[in-house]
């Protein structure tokens, strides 16, 4: 650091997350981008000035099969979009954000847009002549911006990251967004962690600075807040929340208490919540135990552990129920199928059901469960739905899902990949593909 750099400025020319370093010319900065774009697109390459968090989405872009000339798909409208954005929990907090970004807004000619967990915009608002031309790129309410949709933007990016991020000009991986500049920050549930959805500021250049990307990162976390204290507080007796997708140790929440559940313990808990009339001894050992010879001595213990860590009164015995009612986010999955909510439902699958659990039980609950959503996603024929399935580690190799895909996105990627599956099927009895250089 020179003895003219302060501290604060050594900081923001380092800060990956920044767009662009204060001081910098942004027409430079534009046509260096251009260029590296179209190296990009044509040859896969990217240059070193290009930001590390942009050059990782902009090959996520290009293995989900997104082209630099597509557009946003509207997914919900009219009635639709009213009802879905009415129930979601951002809404609740729309009035403070309206509050404290409404103003930035206007003043700079900017629009503020708040998207869900699935890059899908619910509130798009601002200046109207900059409405008007955010409208004809599809920059519209109930159009999908995830980054398996239309490649690199701040909403799309700051969900697939979960990061707060910038998105400067030819930095977006659709070419007709390049005009554009915009900034991001998730908002999570207080209760869960879990991200449900991102507020974005977009505009121009202007933007590209560090104080927007701190300030969206404050309206997000004053939302947090402002969520965390319309919660309700939950009476004793009140419904137990069990998180069990995508994670081997299962999360329960009871009585203002939030437990992480040895992996036996997650099994237990699950199957009781599966059966709310109670599972006998022995039903229960069949259901958790491959092996015979495990004693109902074992499994004893196991209970008598459980009811420690659960307190009183929670679990029953004779037979071993829990005395509450139970919502999991299996449960929650498994409502949104039934209801045809195809895309909600596999907005609320982070994962199969404790993926490393061999319990005989949980082991078909799981693959019932992939195999409903899975084939629902199957014939829905969504592209961008089945593009999140298919990059997904549990996806990654699914056959079906990969044919379904190219027969609606047939990009060259996309039949790179199937045709790679399909030798691989092919190949003969006791063949193994040979190991890549080590």
């Amino acid at each position: 650091m020179s003895p003219t750099t302060s501290p604060s400025r050594e900081a923001a020319l380092t800060d990956p997350w920044v767009a662009l370093e204060p001081g910098a010319d942004p027409v430079e900065r534009v046509r260096e981008l251009r260029r590296a774009h179209e190296s990009f697109t044509a040859a896969g390459t990217v240059a070193r000035k290009v930001r590390p968090v942009v050059a990782d989405s902009w090959r996520r872009s290009a293995r989900a099969g997104v082209g630099p000339d597509g557009t946003a798909r509207v997914e919900l409208s009219d009635g639709d979009l009213g009802s879905y954005r009415a129930e979601h929990p951002l809404a609740r907090v729309m009035p403070l954000i309206r509050e404290l970004v409404g103003p930035f807004a206007a003043d700079g000619e900017h629009l503020l847009a708040v998207c869900d967990a699935q890059g899908r915009l619910l509130w798009v608002e601002g200046d109207p002549a900059t409405r008007r031309r955010a409208d004809r790129m599809n920059f519209v309410p109930g159009a999908r911006w995830a980054e398996s949709a239309v490649g690199t933007n701040a909403p799309g990016t700051a969900v697939a990251v979960d990061r707060p991020v910038q998105v400067f000009a030819a930095e977006h991986f659709i070419r007709r967004v390049q005009p554009w500049t915009c900034a991001a920050a998730p908002v999570h549930d207080p209760r869960t962690g879990r991200v449900l959805g991102a507020l974005d500021i977009t505009g121009g250049d202007g933007l590209a600075h560090p104080h927007s990307l701190g300030f969206v990162q404050a309206v997000a976390r004053a939302a947090e807040s402002q969520l965390a204290l319309l919660s309700p507080v939950r009476a004793p007796a009140d419904t137990l929340e069990l998180t069990a997708l995508g994670r081997d140790e299962a999360r329960l929440r009871t009585r203002g208490r939030q437990i992480r559940l040895s992996r036996r313990h997650s099994e237990i808990v699950m199957l009781l919540a599966r059966h709310p009339e109670g599972l006998s001894g022995d039903g229960l050992l069949c259901a958790l135990y491959e092996d015979e010879s495990v004693t109902p001595v074992t499994l004893r213990a196991e209970l008598a552990r459980l009811r420690r860590i659960l307190g009183p009164g929670l679990l029953a015995s004779r037979p071993y129920r829990l005395t509450a009612p139970v919502d999991s986010d299996v449960a929650v999955v498994e409502r949104r199928l039934a209801a045809g909510a195809f895309a909600e439902a596999a907005a609320a699958y982070p994962g199969p059901l404790l993926p490393g659990s061999l319990a005989p039980a949980v082991a078909v609950l799981r693959r019932r469960l992939a195999d409903g959503l899975r084939t629902a996603l199957i014939a829905h024929r969504d592209p961008d739905l089945l593009a999140d399935w298919a990059h997904t580690p549990w996806g990654e190799d699914d056959l079906d899902v990969w044919r379904a895909l190219a027969t609606v996105r047939p990009t060259a990627a996309v039949r790179a990949r199937l045709d790679e599956l399909e030798s691989e099927l092919a190949a003969p009895a006791g063949w193994a593909r040979p190991a890549g250089p080590r």
